[in-house]
């Protein structure tokens, strides 16, 4: 190997020179990299439909979002139509059925995030405390199988309980003598939150809840055999030993579920719809799609849908700020 000499203070010109010839370095960097490629090429051409699909999916149709600072015309096209600037965003901001439709968004999206997030943690934690192998299965097979019924069945199977006249539900309780007369809960404006979020609940439970039973499965046994010695009973095994160890998963989900915190689904909101529980359940992507597709009111819809994901967007930036200076996992 060639030294460079050291010069007077007995320090090598090897460190100064290194950063002289940049276009040098750029080159052995790309040269690095084109033999990865040509090394791994069968992996990198699997890699590609999913760069293809992502490509032409989610970046290019972000060009579109230039029509919601426009009164867009269909025949003028996207660069042909007037530039508003700001005011469909403002037209949005001063309608009451705006701010009804925003905090009907933020209502569910906070109540499904609040009831929701932890009980998938408390299942994994039960089922991986549980010492009887097929009640273990049992129980995981029962709250897994909600995931994969469609969510019109799922709409489907809440009408059949809680239909006014033949809903199983209302036949009950009036059979118990609790309630006198149908019930009106699939009408009840003050009752779709709670329908939605406990059937969305009930349906994703044992699903969410895979990821922590797979950090789980790597805690080591030494800690619980140490801690059974010394006398610690199974809430605080959980407590101290498996609790801590999906703690940094808990978060990273923590992370991502607030960044989709204004993206309540669609479907599942549009099929629970009618007109009697309206003003509870019109939300941002219901009323994004009334205003786009039924009234052709296209830059309006366009800019209450990128108003929508700017608050995810700045939501995901927030959390994972506050987590990563309070010394948690971060996404980046």
């Amino acid at each position: 190997m060639i030294r460079l000499p050291a010069d007077k203070t007995g320090k090598s010109d090897q460190g100064k020179n290194s950063g002289a010839f940049p276009g040098l370095k750029r080159r052995f960097g790309m040269e690095v990299i084109k033999k990865k490629i040509k090394a791994n090429w069968q992996i990198y051409l699997l890699l590609l439909p999913v760069i293809l699909y992502t490509l032409i999916f989610n970046y290019i149709p972000m060009v579109g979002n230039v029509i919601a600072f426009e009164d867009y015309k269909t025949f003028k096209g996207i660069f042909g139509s007037e530039w508003v600037g700001l005011k469909h965003f403002l037209r949005f901001f001063s309608m009451k059925k705006g701010m009804t439709v925003l905090w009907n968004t933020l209502r569910i999206s906070i109540y499904q995030l609040i009831a929701g997030f932890p009980l998938p943690v408390i299942l994994a934690l039960m089922i991986n405390s549980c010492k009887h192998m097929r009640f273990k299965k049992i129980v995981q097979t029962v709250t897994y199988a909600p995931h994969f019924i469609s969510t019109v069945v799922i709409v489907a199977i809440i009408n059949v309980f809680f239909s006014p006249s033949s809903g199983i539900i209302s036949n009950l309780l009036n059979t118990l003598g609790v309630i006198d007369g149908p019930m009106n809960t699939l009408t009840s404006a003050s009752a779709f939150p709670h329908l939605y979020v406990w059937s969305g609940i009930w349906q994703g439970l044992g699903w969410n809840s895979i990821i922590y039973i797979g950090a789980l499965s790597g805690v080591d046994p030494a800690l619980h055999e140490s801690a059974i010695i010394d006398g610690a009973n199974k809430l605080q095994r959980c407590r101290y030993i498996d609790f801590p160890a999906i703690l940094p998963t808990i978060v990273l989900l923590l992370i991502l579920n607030c960044g989709q915190l204004m993206s309540v689904g669609f479907e599942k909101v549009f099929l629970m719809q009618n007109s009697l529980n309206l003003s509870t359940s019109e939300i941002l992507s219901t009323y994004v799609y009334k205003q786009g597709m039924q009234q052709s009111q296209y830059s309006f819809s366009a800019a209450v849908s990128l108003f929508n994901s700017v608050v995810n967007f700045a939501m995901l930036l927030i959390v994972n700020t506050i987590a990563r200076v309070q010394g948690e996992n971060s996404l980046f």
